[in-house]
């Protein structure tokens, strides 16, 4: 698929050969199936659509859709990359990052590892928020230890 349209050439080579290799979308034999602008409707439709949680109008939608669009090719603004890359796709994953809590059970702890399990192969990374833990020495109840 070819990427010689005006708004491709508003992105230099090497800008385009990382949006090809990373986020345009691609079929299952490896091949190019998007364009830069697709991509940029993909993501802009998929980002504009959260507004239907709020009951905002669908000629709102369409023009905040159209603002984000502009923004991205006119390169002012450009997300990050699980967003170019699950935006509009099943997944649907547009973090990078997740903070997991943990709290004072070994329930918690393992769901927390079962949490990031599901997280990192989703291709997402973790961080924990220990904040929920008791403090050194305090005593454990269930064994007095």
């Amino acid at each position: 698929m070819s990427n010689n349209s005006p708004i491709s050439k508003r992105f230099p080579m090497n800008a385009q050969k990382v949006l090809e290799k990373r986020y345009l979308m691609k079929n299952e034999d490896g091949r190019i199936i998007e364009t830069i602008e697709q991509l940029f409707a993909r993501v802009a439709h998929s980002i504009a659509l959260a507004e239907e949680t709020f009951s905002t109008s669908a000629l709102e939608i369409a023009s905040i859709e159209e603002r984000f669009f502009t923004l991205m090719i006119n390169q002012d603004f450009m997300p990050n990359s699980p967003t170019l890359m699950n935006a509009g796709k099943p997944l649907g994953q547009l973090s990078a990052c997740f903070v997991l809590p943990v709290e004072d059970s070994m329930e918690s702890i393992f769901d927390s590892i079962k949490n990031t399990a599901l997280i990192h192969k989703s291709g997402g990374g973790t961080g924990f928020s220990f904040s929920r833990l008791r403090p050194a020495n305090d005593i454990v109840q269930s064994t007095s230890g």
